[in-house]
């Protein structure tokens, strides 16, 4: 399956992989490289940066959520460097706003985590007048409400109390919603 993407890839096979799961960065890469992408990492948005203006690659794959900033800082880095680069934004808080406000930056597509390596090679490899497949695993409706409770959790500072309140729901039950495992 490798050599068949090859030809698709295009002579230039440089691909900028930006996340901070460094777990989630090493196991992407492996499985691009193997697809035949020239494969390099980078687990901040300043690294992504300084790789995006010295090296700017074909193709990027930039989380939109990382430890020093947001992942659109980096997509619009490489879009002023290299305007036919091929970008994906991926992220595990899919949100309508973040997908709009990423695709009018310059990225070609939007993948919510968790996204596998064929996802991200099909929406890499996507013509532009062709929508790549949908994903063969795409998260449930249970999954997306709690990554959502999860991130105003999170952005509420782990406050219980506060993240109810935005959420507009009682305390108690948020409490018994974040003590569960997260749904497949």
């Amino acid at each position: 399956m490798a050599e068949n993407l090859s030809a698709e890839i295009g002579p230039d096979k440089t691909l900028l992989l930006v996340d901070d799961d460094e777990a989630f960065l090493k196991r992407l890469a492996k499985a691009m490289e193997k697809r035949g992408f020239s494969v390099e990492t980078a687990g901040s948005v300043a690294a992504g940066r300084a790789i995006a203006t010295a090296r700017p690659p074909a193709y990027a794959v930039v989380d939109l959520r990382l430890g020093d900033g947001n992942g659109l800082e980096v997509v619009e880095v490489l879009r002023n460097k290299r305007p036919d680069s091929r970008i994906v934004v991926l992220t595990g808080y899919g949100a309508i706003a973040t997908a709009v406000a990423a695709v009018k930056i310059g990225a070609t597509d939007y993948l919510s985590k968790p996204a596998d390596a064929d996802d991200v090679t099909n929406a890499l490899l996507a013509r532009e007048e062709e929508l790549p497949p949908p994903p063969e695993n795409p998260m449930s409706a249970d999954r997306v409400r709690w990554e959502h409770i999860q991130r105003v959790y999170e952005l509420c500072d782990r406050n219980v109390s506060e993240t109810a309140r935005r959420l507009n729901m009682h305390r108690r039950t948020l409490q018994r919603i974040l003590a569960k495992r997260s749904p497949k």
